[in-house]
């Protein structure tokens, strides 16, 4: 049997004739005389006859000749990029001298009868500090820090952490021995005051740690004192900066924790806590992964001396780092760097530069062009005859395998004295398959249109797609002359998020980080048309509560049909997979309870679908609007789910 042959066009003779009159009526009014004896008809019916011919031999164009023909106009494929994420190391037990984790360290998820383990690598040396706490200071707003040292550990004495009526911005300093840049910390606090007015699940307070660039905020992993009110350990993430400095006289690695302004209902200190003891130690350690495997030093043969000499890597596809590959080559005075270019258009002959095609892992040397007096110009370098090149560091993997969620990575695959554990605490994101033909044969007429300049919307999507390939949506629209000016362009940017187990999204997964809206914003910047404004952020995202009451069949367990009901709602809700086609919540779509009635009527168990109400949420304040039975949206917005509730009556409720 015949492979079928792609149909690249469809139109026939007949459409080609429709087609050129229906022009003909708007262009040439006063043109009546259609019929095929008028002398313009025929001469119609010829170039239809023509372009039938063309479209008949270009529908049987192969697929080679296709990919050759948008090499020429040079669209080549996408390479995949590679998932990253955060892993943290933990000790099994504080130690006294440092531990060292080293680049390329392997972790990995687990492996299941159905998936196999998908490994990351670490990226940078991480060095697992020691520290002990030195320093104790107190300090009231608009006071100068306390030394409060030598209060600690005397018998049934109790510090203030604050002042005796707390009041925001007071703050209590910890010195630490060292700086612990990456490193997480123990804190060990005795208490003995209980019931200082705050929730304890929601205390006014931050805990911060002092770098090159000022006080920045730390990750709180786990906070046992429920705000200072009882003893326990709050597990602190210090930020990556953290340097010693000298406060109140005293050298230290500084942390510090400071009372915040209350939210509106949030409850306040009625006095201050209090600490009896206070200890520090240095329990692990946090470096960025990346899921691909690098290659080192891989040996690719001799320079021929001629323009144009042309190599491949032994492994493809090649991940898109900065630089994707570090080729070098052995000269009189050692390996000499070369840049990855993605064109030879501004090489000079003495410019070290190639470029690379991160698809097929092939590596080319500037070429030379002969030009019009005769005469040869040379594009890029030429590496000089018979030196060797070497490929000194690339990576090969990537794509959206190594989009995990959080908590997936839990092996060590490298064998490290004194870890004992690693957990990745946030999904891993970032990861895109490598494009497909297919997916370039829809780009290319874009690309082709566009030609690097941002005009319409369209131009706008694209562009903003190719600066940043691993978000997960992109859209554009016209902005609001009252918010963002005249002639204002906005861009709203849905980050690629990988659900917690069970499906949920959480509202900080769906907020892009400042990189990449920079990095669209500056890509954007330089091709949009002069006098429009750009306006790069997330969508605004309308949170929705569904409350519905179902009924189960006779003899199915209730909590397995309110937990399928739960799944249903989340999927058909969600920002990037919901919606009638799973591609996502349309921007601007409405909801309504009718259609939320129809995606638990179809839920596995459920008889009957009692009632359902909308009713719309902050997801920031968890504060719920009044039953609707329909939510609209503006053109800038999405739906989030949030906390639906679900009563299943049965045999057994």
């Amino acid at each position: 049997m015949a492979l079928p042959s792609p149909n690249l066009d469809d139109r026939r003779f007949q459409q080609f004739v429709d087609d050129a009159k229906r022009y003909i009526q708007q262009r040439a009014p006063e043109w009546t005389d259609h019929n095929v004896s008028d002398p313009g008809v025929t001469l119609v019916e010829t170039v239809a006859h023509m372009a039938d011919q063309i479209v008949y031999r270009l529908n049987r164009v192969p697929e080679k000749n296709h990919l050759a023909f948008l090499d020429l106009v040079g669209i080549t494929l996408f390479p995949p990029s590679a998932a990253r994420t955060e892993v943290t190391l933990w000790l099994s037990a504080p130690q006294e001298e440092p531990v060292a984790v080293p680049v390329a360290t392997e972790v990995a998820t687990m492996r299941t009868e159905s998936d196999d383990a998908v490994v990351f690598a670490t990226e940078r040396h991480l060095t697992i500090l020691p520290c002990e706490l030195r320093h104790l200071l107190v300090q009231h707003k608009g006071e100068s820090p306390v030394d409060r040292t030598h209060d600690l550990g005397e018998a049934d004495k109790d510090l203030l952490c604050f002042a005796e009526s707390p009041d925001p911005g007071d703050c209590m300093l910890l010195g630490l021995s060292a700086a612990v840049p990456h490193c997480a910390v123990v804190l060990d606090l005795d208490s003995r005051v209980d019931g200082v007015g705050v929730d304890p699940r929601q205390p006014p307070l931050v805990w911060e740690a002092w770098t090159a660039d000022g006080w920045q905020p730390c990750e709180v992993d786990r906070d046992g004192t429920g705000g200072l009110n009882r003893p326990g350990e709050v597990v602190l993430h210090v930020p990556g900066g953290h340097v010693l400095s000298r406060s109140a006289g005293q050298e230290a690695g500084w942390l510090r924790c400071r009372v915040t302004e209350p939210l509106p209902g949030q409850p306040f200190y009625t006095t201050s806590p209090t600490l009896r003891s206070a200890e520090a130690f240095t329990i692990g350690g946090t470096t960025g992964a990346v899921h691909a495997e690098t290659v080192h030093d891989e040996a690719l043969g001799e320079s021929t001396g001629l323009p144009g000499q042309r190599l491949r890597l032994a492994h493809a596809p090649v991940v898109g780092d900065d630089p994707p590959v570090l080729l070098q080559t052995a000269e009189h005075d050692g390996w000499t760097d070369w840049q990855v270019v993605p064109h030879f258009a501004a090489s000079g002959p003495n410019d070290r530069h190639i470029t690379l095609d991160a698809t097929t892992g092939e590596i080319a040397f500037g070429p030379a062009v002969r030009q019009p007096d005769g005469s040869l110009r040379q594009y890029g370098m030429v590496a000089p005859k018979g030196s060797p090149i070497r490929a000194r560091r690339y990576r090969i993997g990537g794509g959206r395998a190594g989009n995990v969620a959080r908590g997936a990575i839990q092996i060590m695959r490298s064998s490290i004295p004194y870890i004992s554990e690693v957990v990745n605490r946030e999904a891993a994101r970032g990861g895109v398959d490598g494009e497909t033909v297919a997916e370039a044969k829809v780009r290319a007429p874009i690309t082709l249109r566009a030609q690097e300049r941002a005009v319409t919307l369209r131009d706008y999507e694209e562009l903003a797609r190719r600066a940043a390939p691993e978000t997960a949506r992109i859209t554009c629209l016209e902005g609001e002359e009252e918010e963002h000016g005249a002639y204002a362009v906005r861009v709203l940017v849905v980050p690629q998020a990988v659900p917690d187990p069970g499906g949920r999204l959480r509202f900080e997964q769906l907020v892009p980080g400042d990189a990449l809206l920079n990095r669209i914003t500056r890509y954007l910047d330089e091709r949009r048309l002069i006098g429009t404004r750009l306006a790069v952020g997330p969508p605004y995202y309308q949170g929705v509560t569904v409350v519905a009451t179902v009924h189960a069949f006779r003899g199915v367990e209730t909590e397995r049909v309110r937990r399928k009901a739960h799944d249903a709602l989340y999927r058909h809700l969600d920002p990037l997979t919901g919606g009638a086609d799973g591609t996502g919540w349309p921007f601007g779509r409405p909801v309504q309870s009718g259609e939320v009635f129809a995606v638990l009527q179809r839920v596995p168990g459920v008889e009957l679908v009692d009632q359902v109400v909308l009713h719309p949420a902050d997801p920031l304040t968890g504060k719920r609007g009044e039953a609707t039975d329909r939510i609209d949206l503006s053109p800038p917005s999405l739906v989030f789910s949030f906390d639906h509730r679900v009563r299943v009556i049965g045999d057994d409720s």
